[in-house]
């Protein structure tokens, strides 16, 4: 079925083939065919554009046009038919998604002590509400009136050390996955936040992989909705817990 929505258009003129765009796409929407970037199928795009940034020569945008609808289902199932051939701890994504691959930092036998907690000047929660999962957050919460908003991808408390005193200290958090979860649902809830809460400003904090950055795009689209413009900042964490880089964006 085809419904007026966003998607990627890839300008073959501009298109060299280097495959920056390939690992970013969560989806596995994007192959290199001939020596260029190509779209498999319609439905296995969702429109978001986490593959834009990386494109050197600019030949990726996003249209609004008549498209298949996006289909969250047979995108698993394609990723799944992609993963039939590994073995099985290859297989843990079909996609191949950097967010799935298997890492140490450490040796085994050393892995407990690297787990010990660094001694912290005060062990205070800085969480000031609750829930915090951007699904069950309601857009009407009292918390979220002229907050300053912190939504991180939820995997980068876990990554970063200091996550409530350089991240959640003074802020509203609400914390969610744009792989796993409803992208839609996430980007209404977003905009019915920004449309009634007075959102003072917003920081988004994402891990280093392809499918975090998504994240920002869906709040992005939540203002859009809404017909808000609010300053925002985006922070990149790296498996390793450390902050790789700061921007600022377009308010």
């Amino acid at each position: 079925m085809e419904v007026k929505r966003k998607i990627i258009q890839i300008d073959e003129e501009l298109c060299d083939g280097c495959g920056h765009c390939v690992p970013l796409c969560a989806e596995g929407a994007i192959v290199i065919v001939d020596g260029k970037a190509r779209l498999i199928a319609e439905k296995y795009c969702d429109g978001l554009g986490a593959c834009l940034g990386e494109c050197p020569n600019g030949a990726l945008t996003i249209v609004e046009r008549e498209a298949e609808e996006f289909d969250e289902e047979a995108v698993e199932e394609f990723q799944r038919s992609k993963g039939q051939d590994k073995r099985p701890e290859e297989a843990s994504m079909a996609c191949g998604c950097p967010s799935s691959q298997i890492k140490s930092f450490v040796p085994p036998a050393s892995c407990q002590e690297s787990n010990e907690p660094p001694v912290q000047a005060s062990a205070i929660s800085a969480l000031c509400h609750w829930p915090v999962q951007i699904r069950l957050v309601p857009p009407g919460a009292p918390f979220l009136r002229g907050a300053d908003l912190l939504v991180a991808a939820d995997c980068t408390p876990v990554a970063y050390p200091s996550f409530h005193q350089d991240f959640l200290k003074g802020k509203v958090v609400m914390v969610g996955c744009p792989k796993f979860d409803n992208i839609q649902d996430y980007i209404q809830k977003f905009a019915d936040i920004f449309s009634t809460a007075d959102i003072k400003g917003i920081t988004v904090v994402v891990m280093e992989v392809p499918c975090c950055q998504g994240l920002p795009i869906i709040v992005e689209k939540g203002m859009e909705m809404a017909g808000r413009k609010i300053p925002t900042e985006k922070v990149v964490i790296s498996a390793r817990g450390e902050v790789l880089g700061r921007e600022k964006l377009a308010a």
